[in-house]
Order: C-alpha cells, then sequence, then structure tokens
C-alpha cells in the first residue's frame, strides 16, 4: 500500500522515442538502420515566433562586381519625381518610355544598364503598383523583359487591349475637329495600345476613311492618286513606299495646315467707288457732274 507522500514522489514517465520498427518480411541484415524521431523540443515560445523566411524581393538583381558603385540619392528622386500609381488615366507604356529615357544617361563601369534598370523600377512604383510587386513570388523576375511583360500584363489586361484596338478601327473626325486635331488623337490612341497589331497600311486607310469630306479632298490633292491607292489596298501587303510618301504628305498637308492658321489675315485696301456713276473713283471727280461738287442736303 503506497502513501500518499510516495505517490507524489513518484518519478513523470517521459514519452519514449518514435522508433521506426523493423520490416520482418525482409532479413535483418538488409534492412537500414532505424530511424530515430525525437519530439520538437522547441519552447512554446519558440513555436509562436514569425517565421523569417519568405522575404526575397521578386526582382533578381545580377551581382554587381564593380568596386565603389553607389546610387545617388539625387537619382532615387528622379526617379520617385513621377510615380506610376496604377490610375485608370494612366498610361503604362508612356512610363516605361519614360523610366528607359531617365534609365538610359546612367553610365557605371562594369555594370550593365538592365541592372540599373531592375534596381530602380521598383522605386517608380507607388499605390496599387507597389503591393502588385510585393505581392509576386520570391525571385521570380530575372531580366528587365520579365520585368516589363509582367508590369504591362497586370496594368493592361486583355480587355483594356480590345476597347482601345475598337477605339482606333471606329475612329471619327468629330465636327468641330480640325485636320491635326484628329491626326494627334488618333496618334494617341496607337501611342496608348503599342500592341495593337494594325499595319501602317491599317492605320493610315483608317484615318483617312475618319475624315470629313474637305479635309479628304485637301489630302487626296496633296498625295494625288496614293490616297486611292491605299484605300483600295488595304490587303496588298506590297505598298510600304506608298505608304511612306502617303506618310510624307500627311505631314506636309499638316504643316501647311498650321502655317495657314498662323498666318496674320491681310487687310484688303479700301477700293473708293462713286456713288454717282458707280466708277474707282470718288463722287467728288466723277466726270458725270462736270466738275460740280456733290454736296449732301443737309
Amino acid at each position: 500500500m503506497h502513501t500518499r507522500s510516495q505517490t507524489h514522489n513518484r518519478p513523470q514517465q517521459q514519452n519514449p522515442p518514435n522508433i521506426e520498427p523493423f520490416n520482418l518480411k525482409e532479413p535483418i541484415e538488409n534492412q537500414a538502420p532505424p530511424v530515430v524521431t525525437m519530439a520538437d523540443q522547441r519552447t512554446m515560445a519558440q513555436l509562436l515566433q514569425a517565421p523569417t523566411k519568405g522575404y526575397e524581393d521578386a526582382i533578381v538583381i545580377p551581382a554587381i562586381t564593380a568596386e565603389n558603385f553607389e546610387l545617388k540619392h539625387g537619382l532615387l528622386t528622379l526617379v520617385q519625381n513621377k510615380p506610376f500609381c496604377g490610375l485608370d488615366k494612366e498610361d503604362p507604356h508612356a512610363h516605361i518610355r519614360y523610366f528607359k529615357k531617365i534609365t538610359s544617361i546612367l553610365k557605371f563601369p562594369n555594370v550593365q544598364n538592365t541592372s540599373i534598370k531592375l534596381m530602380l523600377f521598383p522605386f517608380s512604383l507607388e499605390g496599387a503598383t507597389r503591393i502588385w510587386l510585393e505581392k509576386e513570388p520570391p525571385r521570380s523576375i530575372f531580366t528587365w523583359d520579365d520585368l516589363v511583360s509582367e508590369f504591362i500584363n497586370q496594368i493592361f489586361p486583355p480587355s483594356k487591349t480590345t476597347n482601345i484596338r475598337n477605339e482606333i478601327t471606329n475612329f471619327r473626325q468629330r465636327f468641330d475637329e480640325s485636320f491635326s486635331e484628329a491626326w494627334d488623337r488618333f496618334k494617341d490612341l496607337l501611342r496608348a495600345c503599342p500592341h495593337h497589331g494594325f499595319s501602317e497600311l491599317h492605320q493610315l486607310d483608317t484615318f483617312y476613311n475618319a475624315l470629313n469630306s474637305n479635309d479628304q479632298d485637301s489630302l487626296n490633292s496633296a498625295a494625288g492618286a496614293i490616297v486611292s491607292k491605299v484605300s483600295t489596298s488595304s490587303s496588298t501587303p506590297g505598298l510600304s513606299p506608298d505608304v511612306s510618301e502617303l506618310k510624307d504628305m500627311v505631314r506636309a498637308l499638316l504643316l501647311d495646315k498650321k502655317n495657314q492658321s498662323q498666318a496674320p489675315d491681310t487687310v484688303k485696301a479700301v477700293e473708293e467707288s462713286c456713288v454717282t456713276c458707280g466708277g474707282a473713283h470718288s463722287y467728288r471727280n466723277c466726270p458725270a457732274t462736270d466738275g460740280n461738287v456733290y454736296r449732301d442736303n443737309i
């Protein structure tokens, strides 16, 4: 019979380690030694600690071996002066062109320009686009082309491409819009979607058919038979010289219209007209009055 004190002082039993049993169907000498798995010995505080793995950036920047390489603070400020936030009115293609223009002037010995682009591009993003980049899988973007592709496809979905393609196809000159204004608006649509897929021939044909009759006549006069040739042969692929010439004609017509709009209006001289005989002289010198001076009855 055990007393209470003896029961209290009995050592507590510990859980034995998990030992993988032998396979009795095979000879023991052919079996690998048993694997002993010990229980997790970490404390509760250690188990509740947040993981520290998985915080790597999505962009993998190649190793830079140049000595004393450093990006100046002024350069970061220049990139951040015009951030891309992902708003509907923002053009991702224009942002890429602007970013490439800034980084193209950076020259560092033994440092590739693409590495500089990969390092600086995250600083050019704000708002939703920065959140998007932070959510990309770690070490998933290795080249500048990969980054541009991921960025454009995220900001410029296929539905937006379809909408702009439809705007280009259905383009029409507005009622109160001049020739040059229509041309600028048409080019803005083309720039907003560089991957529209329309050939230069198709673009010029669309723009010509979108003009009003007066501007079509002006373009016909400037380009001669080329316009009709392009309009009736939009499916013919071998008209690149004609297309180039037509583009030159469009530029010439734009310049001519611009010069006309900027030229000051000429003031016509006032021609005298005789009230007596209608001749090109003053009524005071009219021979029909025999030198008599015409006087108003006052």
